[in-house]
């Protein structure tokens, strides 16, 4: 995992409280942005993003003891509202697996039904941090996106379709600015409100539909922000 294989950079680090906060972003076929982005945080804080990630991750002989060591757990409404009271930082992506199957190169977020992420915020009244990587979904691609294969996964859920890549695109990650707790929303409509906003860095940040050969191209654009 070397940044300076996608030239990664990360904007908005001040958009990230203090305190506790919950990391909403978008996951690309391999979330190798959302690694790139924990190991620089702590690079640059030494505070320790905590991951849930997809429990079928768990179930891979011998791997448990490194998910522990890097912050990860398991996803469950329990222990994520634990690790947010004790004042740390979550990141979650609210697609998971379904998004990284079945989004695309037009960076489509496939979220489903669930708002678990936005009860856990509100239970625990942190702010909600969208964040957005450029480029993530021409690093890697999925193909496979069937009918059957949509059938297959929302019915066993531990799908995960045939993958191509490992391209040296350029990466930028843009963290946008807290969404605040508010005792007045509900849960669904919080979960809307992140889901707008993630789309917003998404829609300012990315061209689409993406293409790999203009990504690859913009690793030699040193200026270019946008």
């Amino acid at each position: 995992m070397n940044p300076r294989k996608h030239g990664h950079e990360v904007i908005g680090m001040e958009n990230v409280p203090e305190g506790a906060g919950l990391i909403v972003y978008y996951h690309g076929a391999i979330p190798l942005d959302y690694a790139l982005f924990v190991s620089y945080f702590y690079a640059k804080t030494g505070r320790l993003v905590r991951s849930a990630i997809h429990y079928g991750m768990y179930l891979i002989p011998g791997i448990k003891l490194s998910l522990d060591v890097v912050g990860c757990i398991k996803g469950t409404k329990v222990e994520c509202v634990e690790v947010l009271k004790k004042g740390h930082l979550l990141g979650l992506a609210p697609g998971g697996l379904r998004e990284a199957n079945f989004s695309d190169e037009y960076y489509n977020t496939v979220w489903g039904t669930g708002i678990g992420f936005a009860q856990v915020a509100l239970e625990t009244q942190v702010p909600i941090i969208p964040m957005f990587t450029q480029n993530i979904r021409e690093a890697y691609r999925t193909v496979g996106k069937t009918r059957l294969m949509k059938w297959l996964y929302e019915h066993f859920r531990l799908l995960v379709l045939p993958i191509y890549g490992g391209f040296p695109v350029k990466f930028r990650t843009y963290i946008g600015e807290p969404i605040p707790y508010d005792p007045n929303i509900t849960a669904k409509e919080l979960s809307e409100k992140a889901k707008i906003a993630l789309e917003n860095l998404r829609d300012r940040h990315q061209k689409r539909p993406g293409n790999i050969l203009r990504a690859l191209l913009e690793r030699l654009d040193k200026n270019k922000k946008e």
